[in-house]
Formats: structure tokens, sequence, C-alpha cells
């Protein structure tokens, strides 16, 4: 973003597109966070609030400045563009990617998608 708050333009009239850095971390803890998210819809739309994305990466002892947490969705439209430098961000998987009809343990299906998207948590 520009001083004025709008997207930086690059040669081409088009908007710049920050950085991604693909990695894999495992974190059990982040892991259940996902979990948690594919199965209790109103902790995912907690989770996906900026707002809310420091405490609850900290309540799992996770701590950041500035966190952000995004929709593989929005990512993947390209919807989001980091505002700050210091940014890290985070991108939970979709759970159309997991088989929920019968009950199981997600733990390792989680793992394995933080590791497959992007950035993922």
């Amino acid at each position: 973003m520009d001083e004025k708050g709008e997207r930086k333009k690059d040669a081409r009239n088009q908007d710049e597109r920050a950085p991604v850095a693909d990695f894999s971390y495992q974190s059990d803890a982040l892991a259940q966070m996902i979990v948690d998210a594919w199965v209790k819809e109103p902790f995912e739309e907690e989770l996906l609030k900026p707002e809310n994305a420091r405490r609850l990466l900290a309540e799992r002892g996770i701590f950041l400045q500035k966190p952000v947490i995004i929709s593989e969705a929005d990512y993947r439209a390209d919807k989001f563009t980091k505002n700050h430098d210091d940014e890290v961000v985070f991108v939970l998987p979709d759970r159309k990617h997991v088989d929920m009809r019968e009950p199981q343990s997600l733990l390792e299906t989680a793992r394995l998608l933080m590791a497959c998207v992007p950035n993922g948590i």
C-alpha cells in the first residue's frame, strides 16, 4: 500500500503483489486451531476477524506483533494485500479438502494441509 492507502502499481500499472513465503511449520497447537475452525463455524468466523488473530495465536503460545489470518479462498483469489511490512500472514486451509462425513481425528489432516497450503497455519 502506498501512503494514500492504495495498492502500489508496478511498471505495467498492475497492482504490486506482496512477496509470498512458502514454508511449512509443524505445531500441534496450530493444527488443533485449524481443526477447531473446521468443526466450529463460529470459531472460524472469530479466527478470520483481524482484531482476533493476535489473541487467538497468543492463547496457543504464538506471540507476534501483527499476525493476520486469512481464508484459503481469499488467498487464492488474491483478495489480501499486506498493509504493513511486519505483518505475518497465515492462511487457514479450507475444509473442502477434508472428508468430514464420519467422526474421526482431523489433527493429522490439519498437519498435512499446514504443509500443503501456502503459509498454512
